[in-house]
């Protein structure tokens, strides 16, 4: 099969957040001033424009906010049918991540997920969701 994509993970803004995943830490970044959750991951607030951030833990849950199934395939790595989905993290609200499930899964909107640690080559390891308990 070919190789998947992987991430860039000595970017200035997103490095930290791949380098907690290696340690299966979901690591989200927050405003030290105005308490802003920062995502997708930058260098300044948006709300208050401080550059004096930190990365804090995100919640090992989520509700599933929207889904689709991809039919054709787009990628060798990526073999369809699959589903890509798309969560809420349950703390901090309003985080959402993206993520994959192999195959047509069976969802509908706001059930709850749960984090697993996807292993890829090169060491890298990608946080992803599933149903809960599933």
């Amino acid at each position: 099969m070919a190789a998947k994509f992987l991430p860039v993970e000595n970017d200035y803004d997103t490095g930290a957040f791949f380098a907690a995943a290696r340690e299966h830490r979901l690591a989200v970044k927050m405003c030290d001033d105005c308490a802003l959750t920062i995502h997708p991951p930058r260098a300044f607030c948006s709300r208050c424009r401080s550059s004096n951030t930190s990365w804090h833990q995100g919640s090992r849950t989520a509700t599933l906010f929207t889904w689709t199934v991809v039919e054709h395939p787009v990628h060798p790595g990526y073999p369809a049918p699959y589903t890509v989905v798309l969560v809420e993290l349950d703390a901090p609200s309003g985080i959402r991540l993206v993520g994959s499930i192999d195959g047509r899964a069976d969802l509908e909107i706001g059930l709850p997920m749960e984090l697993w640690w996807e292993d890829r080559e090169e060491g890298v390891v990608l946080p992803n969701w599933r149903p809960a308990g599933g």
